[in-house]
């Protein structure tokens, strides 16, 4: 056990704790696992944050101070975005071409869909949108005694407090300037964008903005800013190390909590869960499993020569792993850097800046499943969605993604504007809040999967790849 590779060790936690969170739901033990176990899981997803926020500032100042030369700056940021955004747009056509060919909303029951057809239109006409395709269903004096019936079930339905708050939240981030998503890069105060995770752009400007600084003063000035800034760096890796060494531990905590607070003392609730939105998950985990197992590794073939499957997975899978368990591209930041260094070669100078700007911009999981998720519940709606308005969706989805927050389920929030934009009922989240958690997990891995495509196609095209490291790999 003790030879054994940190990615098996964290596979065989994960195992057990889905094997444990299930035995103990079966006994009845979830409350124990929920107060005694899960504990364990929000401290290692704290101590990941702890070290990644820092960890973030100066590995990109400690990057931007080798340089040397601000154009190869301007080069790597413009090389980083643009496969970042490439990746974004070709993730929601993936999503809208899958959604659009399964059609999971169009398999559920048709009495239902009718309901829901209903509702939409009682919804549109109350808060003045147009109906998709111009025909008032709910019109048809035939159909005034069911429509009744469903206005009543609308107006009984208690008031969703965890849907009200996520509402609250997207029209905070939507409520601005289109210049917005500018304005909220540039801290006001490092020290309060330090103490949230949310605001990783902030530092991320930050740390440029203080590299690009420290290499424009004389040399002899510099030096001692730049030996600090080196030790820091080394400190808050080494504690990524202490970290992993319980890390299949602490991966066994997480999912046997995740799941204990899904099943409670009935197992069986997560199997039903899944029945209700089974063929919306199963849409999901096909296009996410595309991007991870088929897209990433043919663009880093396309790219990087003699980079094989086998290596390229065999090298990120520890942070794959971990990023499944924290649904957090954030909290995985530190690992993921390690994979991507140690692992694949990629120079410490590319790590320390592609890395931190993927962990926040770059959501290909995420804008993937808002695509489906919105024609999902269009279609569980009978509202369907015409190609411009689908088109509507690639775009700010894409936009969208950037300004999510790298922090677990944050993208439910931007799924609330992404439905707003094609005048659809922002409160249908709520629909797909059960199977979220686990979904989310799943689309990290991609986000964080393509976060380690990148950077090593990139730092290939920089002639700052290592391959020598691959030897252990095989």
């Amino acid at each position: 056990m003790k030879n054994l590779a940190l990615h098996w060790k964290i596979i065989i936690g994960l195992v057990l704790g889905v094997i444990f969170a299930f035995a103990s739901s079966a006994l009845g033990w979830s409350e124990f696992t929920i107060n005694w176990i899960d504990p364990f899981g929000t401290i290692f997803i704290n101590l990941l944050k702890l070290i990644a926020v820092p960890l973030v500032l100066f590995s990109i100042i400690k990057g931007i101070a080798g340089l040397h030369d601000t154009s190869k700056l301007g080069r790597l940021g413009a090389k980083t975005l643009g496969f970042y955004l490439v990746t974004t747009v070709f993730a929601v056509s993936v999503g809208l071409l899958l959604v659009n060919m399964i059609g999971p909303g169009k398999l559920i029951d048709q009495e239902q869909r009718t309901d829901n057809r209903f509702s939409y239109e009682l919804w549109a006409q109350e808060n003045g949108y147009k109906i998709k395709d111009g025909i008032c269903q709910s019109c048809d004096e035939a159909n005034a005694e069911r429509v009744a019936m469903v206005r009543e079930k609308m107006n009984s339905e208690p008031v969703d407090e965890q849907l009200q708050s996520k509402m609250k939240s997207a029209d905070q981030t939507k409520g601005g300037s289109p210049l917005q998503f500018i304005v909220d890069m540039v801290p006001s105060n490092i020290f309060l964008s330090l103490n949230n995770n949310g605001l990783m752009l902030q530092v991320i400007f930050f740390a440029i903005f203080f590299g690009v600084t420290l290499i424009s003063i004389p040399k002899d000035m510099a030096q001692p800013v730049i030996a600090l800034v080196d030790g820091m760096n080394e400190v808050f890796l080494k504690m990524v190390d202490f970290v992993m060494q319980a890390a299949p531990f602490f991966v066994f905590a997480l999912l046997a909590g995740v799941i204990s607070k899904m099943a409670g003392d009935d197992p069986n609730a997560v199997i039903e869960i899944f029945k209700g939105l089974g063929w919306y998950s199963l849409t999901v985990v096909i296009g996410l499993a595309f991007m991870i197992f088929i897209f990433y590794p043919t663009l880093t073939a396309v790219f990087v020569k003699d980079l094989s499957y086998k290596r390229f997975f065999k090298a990120i899978s520890p942070a794959q792993f971990l990023a499944f368990s924290t649904s957090s591209s954030a909290a995985t930041l530190p690992v993921t850097m390690d994979c991507v260094q140690d692992n694949l070669g990629v120079s410490k100078e590319t790590t320390s800046f592609v890395l931190p700007i993927g962990a926040t911009v770059n959501m290909d999981g995420t804008s993937m499943y808002q695509a489906i998720a919105v024609v999902f519940l269009a279609q569980f709606h009978a509202a369907n969605l015409d190609l411009t308005q689908q088109l509507t969706i690639v775009l700010t989805a894409t936009l969208a993604s950037i300004g999510s927050a790298a922090v677990p389920s944050a993208g439910l929030i931007m799924l609330i504007i992404v439905l707003e934009s094609v005048g659809l009922n922002p409160a249908w989240v709520a629909i797909i809040f059960p199977v979220d958690r686990i979904l989310d997990m799943c689309r990290t891995t991609v986000n964080v999967t393509g976060d380690c495509a990148v950077a090593t196609i990139v730092a290939n095209s920089e002639g700052q790849l290592n391959k020598e490291v691959w030897s252990k790999l095989d």
